[in-house]
């Protein structure tokens, strides 16, 4: 039996399961990214933001140092900016379709969603940050 777990808070067992979850977003923008060719500079930005975000909450749950606490702020934050704009592009990216906002082009043109699980997941992790 593993003792090591027993008697962690639930804010720490969320933000190694928050840092997991921004690993495995990680994988899939960039397979989204890769077939498109990264076609416009910003498609860079989550490919290179999330595996850091992960790796730094990962690294929280086992060293809870204020500097990097500090550091995770920032890049949650920054991280939270660019979901936002990555909807924005995304839902762009819909309406450039041919026939525009049509849920055939919702279907097969850029997910609308993935941006936004990036920001919402940004949020939790601040939450968590100034909560745990």
């Amino acid at each position: 039996m593993v003792t090591g777990w027993y008697g962690w808070p639930i804010e720490r067992v969320v933000i190694l399961l928050l840092g997991l979850m921004f690993f495995m977003i990680f994988v899939q923008v960039t397979m989204y990214h890769y077939r498109q060719n990264f076609r416009h500079w910003s498609m860079w930005i989550p490919v290179l933001a999330t595996p850091i975000d992960g790796l730094a909450l990962v690294t929280l749950t086992f060293a809870n140092l204020s500097w990097l606490r500090a550091a995770l702020s920032v890049l949650l934050a920054a991280s939270l900016l660019a979901g936002a704009f990555g909807s924005f592009m995304h839902l762009r990216g819909v309406g450039e379709r041919v026939g525009g906002y049509e849920m055939r082009n919702f279907l097969v043109g850029p997910p609308a969603t993935l941006p936004g699980l990036i920001t919402l997941s940004s949020v939790i992790g601040l939450i968590l940050l100034y909560w745990a």
